[in-house]
């Protein structure tokens, strides 16, 4: 299968209506693994990253959530196929700079991935829609064990599952959730939630994870801890943070609106006016405005139909979807053009604001 018919094919993030939320805009959760009596994939020579990548594939194919999946090789994949499949979350920046022996198995409809010897041999990954941690682990904990049915994994009885890094030792878990926090930005409480949530033992990461800018006022926050506590244990702990930051981003949105809601409809309004003008948008320009288009859903001024369009033209207007989309390589200035006819197109027919509605929010 291309990158085309993965594109094609209904997907988690772009496609799926259920569980969609105000503010979790999607939860991960990935699992580090690697296989015994191998070298991680930094020491291995390029044949042994070859017989590992093929034992990998065996074992991840087999699973029954990877019928009809998409089985790609990272060496063969162009700059643009790569810089698709990180905009869609399915794989890290540093697979896409792999060369030999490291390659993805993604599932149909794109809620599972596995990346293989990018710096552990297996990195397991499960996406949802919206706020479900619980869901997302007992998919991943089954398929997990779907794999392990078939290769023995490096594990340690006092440090748990062993990894490259030591920061993943013990569970090798990760889980996560995407937030859209445009109230928290707006009053400048997020440098607070960053300082609170990090003294919790969390982590706050831009839309692309480490090293990434929070356009769109989205955020990724993930459990720092790996070893000592459970996988239960951390996802109960993580679900309560998250609850915690939901709490604060709708507070601070009923007290902008409560000081001066002139001035937020103001920004929504200016936003729907660019999207449906504009000729020249940059990427974080283009994340920037589409966050109050999906801030005014929340607020009740344009329907909540539309929220499902708003998440999936976060990454349609990525750079990787917008030059796949005119089948080309575009200068950045011809990415911009492009981006502001692409959302032009969609705003065109796209509902009027109504600023008579009451504000409402939804967890």
């Amino acid at each position: 299968m291309t990158i085309s018919s993965l594109i094609d094919s209904p997907s988690e993030l772009t496609d799926s209506s259920s569980s969609k939320s105000a503010i979790v805009l999607m939860t991960r959760i990935r699992l580090a693994r690697n296989l015994a009596g191998q070298s991680f994939p930094g020491w291995a020579k390029p044949p042994q990253r070859e017989e590992i990548l093929e034992s990998c594939r065996a074992a991840v194919t087999a699973a029954p959530q990877m019928k009809r999946c998409f089985n790609l090789s990272v060496g063969e994949l162009s700059e643009l196929e790569k810089q698709i499949l990180v905009e869609r979350h399915l794989i890290s920046r540093e697979l896409s700079g792999s060369k030999a022996g490291a390659g993805v198995i993604i599932s149909k409809d794109q809620a599972f991935s596995v990346m293989m010897n990018e710096e552990d041999h297996l990195r397991i990954q499960v996406l949802r829609s919206g706020f479900q941690l619980k869901k997302a682990w007992n998919s991943i904990n089954d398929f997990d064990s779907a794999i392990e049915e078939h290769l023995d994994f490096a594990f340690s009885p006092t440090l748990g599952y062993l990894t490259a890094c030591p920061t993943n030792l013990g569970t090798g878990m990760r889980a996560s959730a995407m937030m859209h926090l445009p109230a928290l930005v707006i009053s400048s409480q997020m440098e607070k939630v960053v300082r609170a949530v990090n003294q919790l033992g969390m982590v706050v990461r831009g839309l692309f994870g480490e090293g990434s800018d929070a356009s769109g006022s989205i955020f990724q926050i993930s459990n720092q801890t790996t070893l000592g506590e459970s996988e239960d244990e951390i996802i109960k702990r993580l679900g309560s943070v998250l609850q915690s930051i939901i709490e604060h981003e709708m507070n601070a949105r009923d007290k902008l609106i409560e000081a001066d809601a002139g001035k937020v409809y103001d920004k929504v309004g200016r936003a729907y006016g660019i999207l449906q003008n504009s000729h020249l948008l940059s990427s974080s320009e283009a994340m920037n405005l589409l966050s109050l288009i999906r801030l005014g859903i929340d607020l009740g001024t344009f329907p909540d139909a539309n929220r499902s369009a708003i998440d999936r033209l976060f990454i349609e207007a990525q750079p990787g979807h917008l030059q796949h989309a005119q089948k080309g390589e575009f200068e950045p200035t011809q990415r911009d053009v492009l981006r502001a006819s692409r959302l032009r197109s969609e705003f065109a027919n796209f509902a009027r604001p109504d600023f008579n509605s009451n504000p409402n929010g939804k967890n």
